[in-house]
């Protein structure tokens, strides 16, 4: 029993610890900039809810929420379909160089992300989709991660349901779609709340592709109204809740289905 109030206390002081970020950016979401730059820090704000009006008139936060939707929307449908595509194929389709080809997918992990930066804005800029929602909707739309993570359930799969598809006909892209699609659900469900929460909160790429604040995302707006020499911390705060409200009711809302989904990818190799 003293065993389990021990991790009990200490999954609860981690949960503390966690959740202070973001009960801290709600504080400063509410207080006044006087308040917000006051040290010993200001605990109690002085609810100034007007922040949150302020912020859609300072940067134009709706129109890039609606950007923000649409981009991840498009990316996490794309790499729910050509990962699963990949990871059949590499988890149940026999072809040579199959073992070689899909190490060169996991060696993509190993690589910055960074390093394509300039070669995908360079890809960009020839096809004129600087400061367009393609721009950050097409490098997403496919990933080694995804990739790997599907064909771990590809593989749990017994090999019977393929040669019974195959004896009634049945050709590689129907036993894909029909037969084997359904099967992985949880392995679906838990790539696609991955990819809604990386395409929500990235900002590096659409910082550097999108310069026009009409087709920003939100985490790009946001980081415009840091001011060379001052910035506005309650505005920039309340744009900040706004931005983090639905990935967190997502999360708590699915949190099971991931976390089943990450540890299942584990059981056969």
């Amino acid at each position: 029993m003293s065993r389990r109030w021990i991790v009990h206390a200490v999954l609860l002081a981690g949960g503390l610890i966690m959740i202070t970020p973001f009960v801290w950016q709600l504080v400063v979401s509410l207080q006044t900039m006087t308040e917000s730059m006051r040290v010993p820090p200001t605990v109690v704000p002085s609810w100034q809810w007007h922040n949150f009006a302020d912020v859609f008139r300072t940067v134009p936060l709706g129109r890039q929420f609606l950007n923000t939707v649409i981009v991840t929307v498009a990316v996490t449908a794309g790499q729910l379909l050509l990962c699963s595509l990949a990871a059949f194929a590499f988890a149940r389709l026999e072809f040579p160089g199959r073992g070689a080809v899909f190490m060169l997918f996991l060696a993509v992990l190993m690589v910055p992300g960074e390093l394509f930066l300039l070669p995908r804005y360079q890809i960009m800029q020839e096809l004129g989709w600087l400061d367009t929602l393609q721009a950050l909707i097409a490098p997403g739309v496919f990933g080694a991660f995804g990739t790997f993570l599907l064909r771990q359930f590809f593989k749990t799969l017994p090999k019977e349901l393929d040669e019974a598809a195959r004896l009634d006909g049945a050709n590689p892209l129907q036993i894909y779609w029909w037969i084997m699609l359904p099967l992985v659900r949880p392995g679906l469900l838990a790539l696609g709340l991955l990819t809604v929460m990386w395409s929500w909160s990235s900002l590096l790429w659409p910082l550097v592709v999108n310069t026009d604040p009409e087709m920003m995302t939100l985490s790009a707006g946001l980081a415009s109204l840091r001011g060379q020499y001052l910035t506005n911390y309650p505005i920039l705060f309340a744009g900040s809740v706004v931005a983090s409200l639905p990935v967190i009711v997502l999360f708590v809302v699915m949190q099971r289905q991931l976390i089943a989904g990450i540890a299942f990818t584990g059981s056969k190799g």
